[in-house]
């Protein structure tokens, strides 16, 4: 099964949240997941953000980090590139339906790549994303 997940369900699978438990049951599933550059980008910018908020220590951020690295080394994630056309769509999700959702630019990046992609299911825990890609008939877990 080819299922994209957006940075909201990757980071919890490295860093203990309330999310963490669901992410990795949806893990062991088996299903192959897409990491993109857009996702190693905002990885690392989340990654970044916890030790700027005070809530993961510098030390514990580089050993993440180095983990990702390692698993997408191991082919835990199946690299891809952005989907050529992601841009395109982004920027029509956005007239579409930015306004009645409330989406931001990754949210419909995120989903335009999977959309382009060709994933049969998205994996979010991110409102704005989840109702943006029911909108566009994606299977959301």
């Amino acid at each position: 099964m080819r299922v994209y997940a957006d940075t909201s369900f990757l980071v919890p699978l490295y860093i203990e949240d309330r999310h963490s438990r669901a992410a990795d049951e949806r893990l062991r599933s088996g299903a192959s997941l897409w990491a993109t550059p857009l996702h190693v980008a905002e990885w690392n910018h989340a990654i970044a953000q916890l030790v700027f908020r005070g809530h993961l220590a510098a030390a514990e951020a580089e050993r993440v980090y180095r983990q990702f690295e390692s698993d997408r080394g191991a082919g835990l994630w199946t690299t891809a590139d952005l989907p050529e056309k992601a841009f395109d769509l982004c920027a029509d999700l956005a007239r579409r339906y930015g306004s009645k959702l409330g989406v931001r630019t990754l949210d419909s990046l995120h989903v335009a790549s999977a959309v382009e992609l060709r994933a049969e299911q998205f994996w979010t825990f991110d409102d704005r994303q989840r109702k943006l890609a029911k909108a566009l008939g994606l299977t959301v877990h």
